[in-house]
């Protein structure tokens, strides 16, 4: 069974497909952009947007 995986806590997915699936075995997670779900900016410099991009990923995870 696929169960989607979505959170407020992360920018929402853009276009048809989930944040992430949950197969029961594995989670499939899609690719994430450095943006702050909470404001909606790109953080600036590449060591800030290699940050919130793996803070979006832990939080859908």
């Amino acid at each position: 069974m696929k169960t989607p995986i979505s959170t407020t806590a992360a920018p929402g997915a853009i276009g048809p497909y989930s944040q992430a699936i949950d197969t029961g075995s594995f989670v499939f997670a899609s690719g994430q952009i450095p943006i702050n779900p909470a404001t909606g900016n790109i953080a600036e410099g590449i060591k800030a947007q290699t940050r919130q991009s793996l803070a979006n990923v832990k939080a859908i995870l």
